[in-house]
């Protein structure tokens, strides 16, 4: 079974949640708090997956997600006790809300009116490592592209290598390390050793980021 742990403002919200959570066989129902308690909940009930509601952008809340995430390391790659995983269901479609969230490691974004069937997918995924984005969210990321600024030329010492480009594209299909080393043709720890390159090069401090900026300089699509 996949703990989950619900985050929402209101007792309504929660409820409702919960709901949707308890109609999954795989699924279950760990605790519910308002999210500004996530805190103090964490440690003591250890979930797989925190379902939080997302309804105006927190910058303490941006802050505890980004310290919560294990994002530099796939959820198959990392030995003990792991951070659970973040699915968020966002009303703010500002896309520069959307890129905050996305830049502190979590796993999953979705509106706040997707689908069961959506949020149900999407904890799933989320649970076994992988990076799921709404069509919406990726929608609203693709205007934020289309009207950034362009970067200058990369110094050649900062370009990203044909490999590092190709880990990068697979760290876009949110895939971990073994499946990126089983594709290569590689090892784990040749793996890892790309990924911090592209870190470094790209100024990243996690996966999404780094897709994120890699897209941005064009060296990726998503």
């Amino acid at each position: 079974m996949i703990r989950v742990l619900v985050g929402a403002t209101t007792i309504v919200m929660r409820a409702g949640l919960e709901a949707l959570i308890a109609s999954s066989p795989t699924l279950e129902v760990v605790g519910s708090v308002n999210p500004r308690s996530l805190a103090q909940t964490l440690e003591s009930l250890q979930p797989d997956v925190v379902l939080l509601e997302w309804d105006e952008p927190d910058e303490d809340l941006l802050a505890l997600l980004s310290t919560t995430a294990i994002d530099t390391v796939a959820i198959d790659d990392f030995e003990g006790p792991s951070a659970p995983a973040s699915v968020l269901l966002i009303s703010d479609w500002q896309p520069s809300a959307i890129a905050d969230v996305l830049r502190t490691g979590v796993r999953a974004v979705l509106p706040s009116d997707a689908r069961v069937s959506e949020i149900l997918a999407a904890i799933e995924a989320a649970a076994i490592g992988l990076t799921v984005l709404h069509p919406d969210v990726t929608e609203a990321l693709l205007m934020e592209l289309s009207t950034a600024p362009r970067l200058l030329p990369t110094a050649p010492e900062l370009a990203l290598t044909s490999r590092e480009i190709e880990v990068l594209g697979m760290l876009a299909e949110g895939v971990g390390n073994k499946t990126i080393a089983r594709r290569l043709g590689i090892s784990e720890h040749t793996v890892k050793f790309h990924i911090g390159s592209i870190f470094s090069k790209l100024n990243a401090s996690s996966r999404t980021e780094a897709v994120i900026l890699g897209a941005r300089q064009g060296l990726i699509l998503i």
